[in-house]
C-alpha cells in the first residue's frame, strides 16, 4: 500500500481495517460484556422484538459500522472531528439527532455528508451521484432540526463536527434501512461476492475494494451481446451505452482512478483480474435502456502476490494482470 495513501487515511483509525472482521469486532467487543446476545450475527439481532439500543461515545475521529445511539461531549476544544458511518451494500444509512448543543454563533458546526470525502476525494464520485457536491452536505447550523433525520443514498455517510465549548455536543441515533438496489458501494470485507444490477435507470454505479484484490467476474448482462478487453487510451466500448470498467487507483473518489480494462459486451463464465491497487472499483454505466447485471468475487491479494507480480505493469501505479 503506498505510503500517500496510508498517511490520508491515518486519521480515520480503522479505516483500511473495512469492518466486518477487524472494526466491526472492535464495535462488538465494546458491547460484549453487556450483551446477552452477542453470538448471534448482526442482521438477526437487529431483527430481534425488544433488543436494547446500543449506546457508545462517539470519538472525535470514528467510524461506525453497527446500529445505535452514540453521543458526542467535548473536553476541550474539537475543531477537526469526522465520524464514517457503513452499512452492509445493501443498506442506506440514516442519522437521527436526538439532541443538539452546539455554539453555531461561535464557529462550531455539525453537517452529514452523502458518501465519504477524504483529502478532496469522495465516495461517490461527483459523476455517478445524483446530486453535486453543495447538495450533500446538509449543515445543522442551517436546517436546525426542521432536517431531524437525514438519509444516505448509499451504504455510506459521513459526520463532520467541531465543537470549542467543553460540554457541549450532540446525540444521534444511526439506523440502517433496505435498499433493494444498491447503486454505489463501498465493501465492508477485502473478500466477497456482490450482483450489481441497475434496472432500466440511466445512471452509473461503483463498488470500491479498499485493497489489493483479484476480482473474478462470473456473469455480465447487458443490452449487447462477448467480451473483455484490456484498456488503453484509443479503446474504450466505442460509444456502447451500457458497459462495465475495472479502475485502480490510490485514493477514493473513482473518476481520479486509472481505467485497467473495459467490459463491453455480455458474458458467462469466469474472467478474472488481478489488481494490485489500494482501491479497486467495479464500474458499471448504464444508459436506462436495459437491466444490467454485472456478478463478481473478490478476495485480497496476499503480500507474496504483491512482492512477486507476474504479468503486465501498469504504469507504477499498481500492477493489472488477466
Amino acid at each position: 500500500m503506498s505510503p500517500s495513501f496510508k498517511l490520508q487515511c491515518h486519521f480515520i483509525l480503522i479505516f483500511l481495517m473495512a469492518l466486518r472482521g477487524e472494526s466491526r469486532y472492535l464495535e462488538l467487543r465494546e458491547a460484549e460484556d453487556h450483551d446477552p446476545l452477542r453470538f448471534l450475527g448482526a442482521n438477526l439481532k437487529r431483527e430481534l422484538a425488544g433488543e436494547p439500543l446500543y449506546r457508545r461515545a462517539l470519538r472525535c475521529l470514528d467510524m461506525l459500522s453497527l446500529p445505535g445511539q452514540f453521543t458526542f461531549t467535548a473536553d476541550r476544544p474539537q475543531l477537526h472531528c469526522a465520524a464514517f458511518l457503513i452499512g452492509e451494500p445493501e443498506e442506506f444509512v440514516t442519522i437521527h439527532y436526538d439532541l443538539v448543543s452546539i455554539d453555531c454563533q461561535g464557529g462550531d458546526f455539525l453537517k452529514v455528508f452523502d458518501g465519504w470525502i477524504l483529502k478532496g476525494e469522495k465516495f461517490p464520485s461527483s459523476q455517478d451521484h445524483p446530486l453535486p457536491t453543495t447538495e450533500r452536505y446538509i449543515d445543522f447550523c442551517d436546517s436546525g432540526l426542521s432536517r431531524r433525520s437525514i438519509r444516505s443514498s448509499q451504504n455510506v455517510a459521513m459526520i463532520f463536527f467541531r465543537v470549542r465549548q467543553p460540554g457541549n455536543g450532540f446525540t444521534v441515533t444511526i439506523k440502517t434501512d433496505p435498499n433493494l438496489f444498491p447503486c454505489n458501494v463501498i465493501s465492508q470485507t477485502p473478500n466477497g461476492r456482490f450482483t450489481l444490477v441497475v434496472p432500466h435507470l440511466h445512471r452509473n454505479c461503483s463498488f470500491s475494494i479498499i485493497y489489493p484484490v483479484v476480482i473474478k467476474i462470473s456473469d455480465l448482462t447487458l443490452g449487447h451481446l462477448h467480451g473483455l478487453q484490456s484498456k488503453n487510451p484509443s479503446a474504450g466500448c466505442g460509444g456502447i451505452g451500457d458497459f462495465v470498467e475495472l479502475l485502480g487507483g490510490t485514493g477514493l473518489d473513482p473518476s481520479k482512478m486509472m481505467p485497467l480494462a473495459d467490459l463491453c459486451y455480455s458474458f458467462h463464465g469466469p474472467a478474472q483480474m488481478k489488481i494490485g491497487c489500494d482501491n479497486t472499483v467495479v464500474r458499471m454505466v448504464s444508459s436506462g435502456k436495459h437491466v444490467n447485471r454485472v456478478t463478481f468475487e473478490y478476495r485480497q491479494l496476499e503480500p507474496y502476490e504483491l512482492e512477486n507480480p507476474n504479468g503486465n505493469s501498469i504504469q507504477e501505479i499498481c500492477l493489472s494482470t488477466l
